[in-house]
């Protein structure tokens, strides 16, 4: 084991986890490559392939949890199809936007935009929006347990 490279898959551990909460950075994906990088640099001593597939299969769970909580939030809180069409779009363009807070602001907005086209209320597209608030907070704290469950793994491992 290198003290190096534990270094720099810490680092992208960290980064990664900050990622989670301002997903303007690709967090799982960066703890996954720190590990890969951890791999390189110590000839993937005691990393099989194995290890990498099945943290392969948590990245794509994190992935798939993003999507399932905003869909979750908006039909939790009643949201029509035209919520969650809009709800999507806005992850898409809120970034671009609002920049890293257009992860949270960009969903609201397309959800209440979408719940208002459908004909749904002001009240119900505000409430729908804050649908995918909730939807956001739970994924998050999802991917956190997921990033513990990968980096934990990660240790027992190599140590």
């Amino acid at each position: 084991m290198s003290t190096l490279a534990v270094g720099i898959a810490v680092l992208f551990f960290v980064v990664g986890i900050i990622g989670i909460v301002f997903p303007i950075i690709p967090g799982i994906g960066l703890i996954w490559l720190g590990m890969l990088v951890y791999g390189f640099l110590t000839g993937f001593e005691n990393l099989t392939p194995a290890f990498y597939l099945g943290q392969a299969v948590g990245v794509g769970l994190a992935f798939a949890v993003d999507y399932a909580a905003n869909v979750w939030g908006v039909k939790r809180f009643g949201g029509s199809k035209a919520a969650l069409w809009g709800s999507a779009v806005g992850i898409l363009f809120g970034v671009l936007l609002f920049g890293p807070f257009g992860v949270i602001i960009g969903p609201f907005v397309g959800a209440l935009a979408g719940e208002l086209l459908a004909g749904g209320s002001p009240s119900r597209a505000v409430q729908v929006g804050i649908g995918t608030l909730v939807g956001f907070v739970g994924g998050t704290l999802l991917k956190f347990a997921i990033a513990t469950v990968m980096i934990v793994w990660f240790f027992t491992v190599i140590l």
